[in-house]
């Protein structure tokens, strides 16, 4: 879709699978399972680490902030991509495409952030067991969420503002599901240096930063595994943190491949790379959630008690 002459856009025209309406339909009713599977997975590790005692722990605050967050994010851009699987008219107001880009943002950020907290969380727990109760009191572990969130909206902010300051001229289309800040900043027909660089020096702070500390955190937890001698008691230890271990090298591993695979052949097969470039952006923010609940729940014996007694409770309420 182009446009005359101007500098404002009312709207943007979101490409994601268009002229694939076979592909469009399949991926309409998967994703809705997926998100459907979402809601109910983290909602259920939400209302479990509220209402059993035995969960009020700082893993489980952390854990429950978590599966909110993946609520959040996907909420933000899942239901407008399945209304545009099913509309012909692919298109999303400029308000809307910057909130859109706010939120994901915004969610993106504090998920990096906490999960280096969780990462120092479990670094305490295991390394130095005693002073767990102390230095992961209450009053730590609620700073360290809310700072999670904290520095999630106020990158999202300046970042977001930056963005809408552009000027945009002719093309409004967004080779996209959703409004993705990156694609939406290199449509503008203005200087973005400004704007690259403040993203070099967010993605510093607010990814790779996190990342060194659940590097840090987890050779300081391998290192003191392995000291240990009962191989149970090296079991035990290493259950205590697998599974968010796990969440953190799919999260993580997904985004470094996003970003950080080669561009060399993008000229001689763009089409195949764009379908490609879309099939790990929908991992990256409909798989990851989805698993995260199920990660939690399969590796973690705390959880699956608390769900079994959660069941039972209901049925004899009946």
């Amino acid at each position: 879709m182009e446009w005359e002459n101007q500098t404002i856009l009312v709207e943007f025209f979101l490409k994601g699978l268009s002229g694939y309406p076979r592909l469009e339909r399949l991926f309409f009713v998967l994703i809705l399972i997926m998100y459907v599977v979402i809601l109910l997975g983290n909602g259920t590790l939400i209302l479990i680490s509220i209402l059993d005692s035995h969960l009020h722990t700082p893993m489980y605050f952390f854990l429950g902030n978590l599966s909110f967050l993946d609520i959040c994010y996907t909420t933000t851009s899942i239901p407008s991509t399945l209304v545009n699987f099913l509309s012909e008219r692919k298109t999303i107001s400029f308000p809307g495409c910057a909130v859109q880009m706010f939120l994901g943002l915004a969610m993106g950020t504090t998920e990096c952030v906490l999960l280096g907290m969780m990462a120092f969380d479990r670094y305490v727990a295991i390394c130095n067991p005693l002073r767990y109760p102390v230095v992961m009191g209450k009053i730590s572990y609620v700073p360290m969420a809310a700072g999670s969130w904290f520095a999630g909206v106020i990158n999202s902010a300046v970042q977001t503002t930056l963005v809408v300051q552009l000027t945009f001229c002719r093309n409004n289309v967004i080779n996209h599901f959703s409004c993705e800040i990156l694609a939406v900043m290199k449509m503008a027909c203005a200087d973005i240096s400004d704007n690259e660089f403040i993203m070099l020096v967010a993605t510093t702070l607010f990814t790779l930063m996190p990342l060194l500390l659940i590097v840090i955190s987890y050779s300081l937890i391998i290192s003191s595994i392995l000291k240990i001698h009962p191989s149970d008691g090296r079991s035990r230890a290493f259950s205590t943190c697998s599974a968010h271990l796990t969440v953190v090298i799919i999260f993580y591993g997904t985004i470094l491949f996003m970003y950080m695979k080669p561009k060399s052949k993008e000229t001689l097969n763009s089409h195949d790379l764009d379908a490609t470039d879309k099939l790990i952006s929908l991992f990256y923010g409909v798989m990851t959630p989805m698993m995260n609940p199920l990660i939690y729940s399969l590796r973690n014996k705390d959880v699956k008690e608390a769900v079994k007694h959660l069941l039972r409770r209901k049925i004899f309420n009946k």
